[in-house]
């Protein structure tokens, strides 16, 4: 991976769109895939992580057309997926095989899933039990991790109580109720993201929802559609950020996802004292979408919750920076989730800060930040992990004097032109 060197200075000004919602893009992919007829999908990520969604969907038989942003989908049918010639790769996209293993277990064949180095020491066991009580053979390491193998076929419904707030065994399981006999329902310990519900939705299955439960009938048909894919609140947390920091900064993020179980990010920075002004503007396929307008703030120190963690679990990194620059302390706590991310992310985040000059440290599966004035330049190691570095690229410019991110281009994950994007909104 390429190293990048990065100037302290400048602020933030005009107007900037970031790429479509990864979590999003992934399912548009997916469900495209199991519906009837052809859908259209516009603002798809053009992340690495997407892209692997979309080759192994290719591998199990199903034709896509286009480029992201813009591309079709040739839908399948429920059920309608044909066996791999080989390994389905995952990258480093734990979206896909997760979510890839509940639809693969809805199918009369085996499939194999692979990944990256770091994919492949992330977590699968989780997926794999509610899976195997659904009636799919799954194979793990011993350690629980991939490479992953499903054997699918003749599902049967069940209630699964997820024992961790995950989003993405929440949709697998989900994935697979479609191909089951009878009704599916999940219930979850804390409000996890619903991407999955609201496009299952759009795409013609009834959903039920009551509480934190959720549940889908088995043999539902989708029915293909047209998906507007709204701009990744994650990858808008950083220009948030960038712009409530940097001195001077005036910024406008349009047509960004405002889906409510996307935006905690938001209410933090707002306790923070944060200027952000939300304004909402037309969405499609079950997402609401705003524009955010950021202007340069003094913050504070805040205190989040465990339970505001599984809403805002991917934009800890780049709060946790807004937390070193605000005056007071902020203490994140319940973030063991982080651990089993591209990295070690809550040891990464605490060592980034460190590096930067900032108090940080963690307590069991808390962090606890202080904040400073001012930030001194830094070398800082991205560990593989995209949200590592574009935090990294943020800090040194907020830095005083030059900073460096190595292994800075594992932003490509989930936003290829960041660093690009960024350079051109800078002013003197």
């Amino acid at each position: 991976m390429k190293d990048r060197s990065v100037a302290g200075g400048g602020r933030l000004e005009g107007e900037v769109r970031v790429p479509g919602d990864k979590s999003v893009s992934h399912r548009a992919l997916i469900l495209g895939a199991l519906a009837e007829g052809e859908t259209a999908i516009e603002g798809l990520s053009s992340g690495a992580d997407v892209a692997s969604t979309r080759s192994c969907l290719e591998a199990l038989g199903v034709v896509v057309t286009g480029a992201a942003p813009s591309l079709r989908v040739r839908g399948r049918g429920l059920g309608g997926l044909k066996a791999p010639a080989g390994d389905l790769d995952a990258g480093n996209s734990g979206t896909t095989m997760r979510l890839l293993a509940g639809v693969a277990a809805g199918h009369g064949f085996a499939s194999r899933f692979v990944g990256d180095e770091s994919l492949t020491r992330r977590p699968m066991k989780r997926v794999a039990e509610p899976l195997r009580a659904m009636g799919a053979t799954i194979g793990l390491t011993a350690g629980g991790t991939a490479p992953l193998t499903v054997s699918g076929g003749a599902l049967k419904g069940i209630e699964y109580a997820l024992p961790m707030a995950s989003a993405q065994v929440k949709s697998a399981v989900l994935l697979a109720g479609l191909h089951a006999a009878g009704r599916t329902t999940v219930v979850e310990p804390a409000a996890t993201r619903d991407h999955t519900e609201r496009m299952l939705a759009a795409f013609g299955v009834p959903v039920s929802a009551r509480g934190l439960a959720v549940s889908v009938e088995g043999g539902s048909r989708l029915t293909a559609t047209k998906v507007l894919i709204p701009g990744d609140p994650s990858s808008a947390a950083f220009w948030v950020v960038a712009a409530t920091l940097a001195p001077g900064s005036e910024l406008a993020v349009r047509g960004v996802g405002a889906n409510p179980t996307r935006t905690g990010y938001l209410s933090v920075l707002a306790r923070m004292g944060a200027d952000i002004h939300r304004e909402p503007v037309r969405g499609e396929g079950g997402e609401s979408v705003e524009d955010l307008i950021v202007s340069c703030s003094e913050l504070i120190g805040v205190t989040v919750a465990a339970d505001e963690v599984p809403g805002l679990i991917d934009e800890v990194p780049i709060l946790a920076l807004a937390a070193a620059l605000a005056s007071g302390e902020s203490r994140f706590n319940g973030l063991g989730e982080l651990r089993h991310k591209e990295s070690d992310r809550l040891a990464g985040i605490a060592s980034l800060l460190t590096s930067f000059g900032a108090s940080a440290r963690v307590e069991g599966d808390d962090l606890i930040i202080t904040g400073v004035k001012t930030l001194k330049p830094a070398q800082v190691d991205s560990l593989g992990d995209h949200r590592l570095a574009m935090t990294g690229y943020i800090a040194g410019v907020l830095a005083s004097g030059e900073s460096g991110v190595l292994g800075a281009s594992c932003a490509e994950i989930s936003y290829p032109t960041f660093y690009d994007d960024f350079n051109a909104r800078r002013g003197a």
